[in-house]
């Protein structure tokens, strides 16, 4: 089932971040307990909300396999900051469009979500966009194998998350997961959607 009863819309997303609510976050990431003596760089990634005809989308990119970060895993466009950033949202649309061509003007940022520190050592300051069609997307074909969309409605769906286990380096490492069709989300992309989960129905 893709699309349970739960159906927000446009008005309600945007209701969600006018209102200034306090909200904790389900996780703030593990980068930190795994690099502990090394720097955490700062990031950002775009939450692209798509405005489709029938129901809210969130767009995802599937990462190519020779990448030596999270090769093949689902993400949101985004990366590291660079000096001349003037903040989160800048850093994300400017990477939004290197990876994938998305156009800043078919973006109005809503909001930002809080930071998750991931165990490549970044600091990722999820931006939420929502994005008029038609998109013209051009994936930078070094970096993106495929760029798809899943509902928002499914992805708020608890009945859809899944929190499993690992063992990384003799520790035990709990993660965050949301299957959807052929697509696993997990890991970083997964917890910025429980926080996102948490910020918007709590």
């Amino acid at each position: 089932m893709d699309s349970p009863a739960f159906a927000p819309d446009e008005t309600w997303l945007r209701s969600r971040f006018s209102e200034h609510r306090p909200v904790e976050p389900v996780t703030s990431g593990d980068g930190h307990l795994w690099r502990s003596d090394r720097e955490i760089r700062p990031a950002a990634v775009l939450v692209p909300v798509v405005r489709r005809e029938k129901e809210l989308t969130v767009l995802f990119t599937r990462r190519t396999a020779h990448l030596h970060d999270h090769a093949g895993q689902i993400s949101f466009p985004g990366g590291r900051a660079e000096p001349g950033d003037r903040g989160a949202a800048e850093t994300a649309m400017r990477e939004a469009e290197e990876e994938i061509g998305l156009a800043a003007p078919r973006v109005e940022v809503l909001g930002e979500l809080h930071p998750y520190v991931t165990v490549t050592g970044y600091r990722v300051i999820p931006v939420v966009g929502l994005v008029t069609p038609p998109l013209e997307l051009r994936p930078d074909d070094f970096e993106v194998a495929e760029v798809f969309e899943a509902p928002l409605a499914f992805l708020l769906d608890p009945a859809n998350h899944q929190t499993n286990y690992v063992r990384f380096e003799g520790l035990e490492r709990h993660y965050y997961a949301i299957p959807y069709r052929q697509y696993y989300i997990w890991g970083a992309t997964a917890g910025m959607l429980m926080n996102m989960n948490a910020f918007l129905r709590g």
